[in-house]
């Protein structure tokens, strides 16, 4: 049994999720794996069923009807999450941009204090692979202008590898969560700290896919670009005060 579960949201990922699979469920640390599929035409679902039989009891998926958003796919595994009462749930990417050996690191971070872990490409240097230089100054900028409208001192603004305690994702509101793109990453990691979280940056090396296309556009970009600033305004009439029987944060 493990009390930790990897979500992995996926659309035409088939390069890459039997080798992502199989490289979790090889590590020291045991860990469950939910993939929340959204109707990959490309077969993804079926490679991970027929992986199920395998992992059985450790490896779950659940399938959608269509694209409908990185953000809906999280909140969607993060509800699975604590309906099957998992202490530890986390975010990765199918496509190896995300260190399956960092889960560890991660958890070890909210083992010993951390509400919210996060897999930080930015909090000592740059570190980051094989992406040509204008994204990496995008997103590196784009972290920095969180910061300046934010307010909250994370240095990897937009990071998508995170460990959360269940206490977290039980106190956000997750019916709330209003962006489901890019700017989704920035909203969890801007409202733990509103509701008093404890998150923290754990350095890892961040390596651009080899396989399958990246779902980064534009488009995105500029949803989180605009986002940041509606999402400001917005905290400024929303209220962080816990829930009666809901648990404190760390000091």
């Amino acid at each position: 049994m493990s009390d930790s579960l990897v979500i992995i949201p996926t659309y035409n990922e088939k390069e890459n999720i039997e080798k992502i699979i199989r490289k979790v469920f090889s590590l020291t640390q045991p860990f469950h794996v939910l993939i929340i599929d959204d109707g990959s035409p490309d077969g993804t679902a079926e490679i991970v069923k027929s992986l199920q039989k395998e992992y059985e009891g450790h490896l779950f998926i659940e399938e959608r009807a269509g694209k409908q958003g990185l953000g809906t796919a999280y909140i969607y595994g993060f509800n699975w999450a604590l309906q099957h009462d998992y202490a530890y749930i986390f975010e990765m990417d199918a496509d190896f941009s995300h260190n399956p050996d960092d889960l560890a690191r991660l958890r070890e971070a909210c083992v010993n204090g951390a509400d919210v872990a996060i897999g930080s490409r930015y909090v000592k240097g740059v570190n980051v692979v094989n992406w040509p230089m204008g994204r990496v100054l995008m997103s590196y900028f784009a972290s920095m202008y969180v910061r300046i409208i934010t307010r909250i001192n994370i240095q990897d603004a937009t990071a998508g590898f995170k460990c959360y305690r269940k206490i977290v994702l039980e106190t956000i509101p997750l019916n709330k969560i209003k962006f489901v793109g890019y700017a989704f990453q920035i909203e969890m990691k801007f409202t733990a700290i509103k509701f008093g979280f404890k998150v923290v940056e754990v350095p890892i090396i961040f390596t651009d896919r080899t396989e399958g296309t990246s779902k980064m556009s534009t488009r995105i970009f500029r949803e989180a670009f605009l986002g940041v600033i509606q999402m400001k305004v917005w905290s400024w009439f929303r209220s962080y005060k816990r829930e009666s029987g809901v648990g404190n944060p760390k000091s």
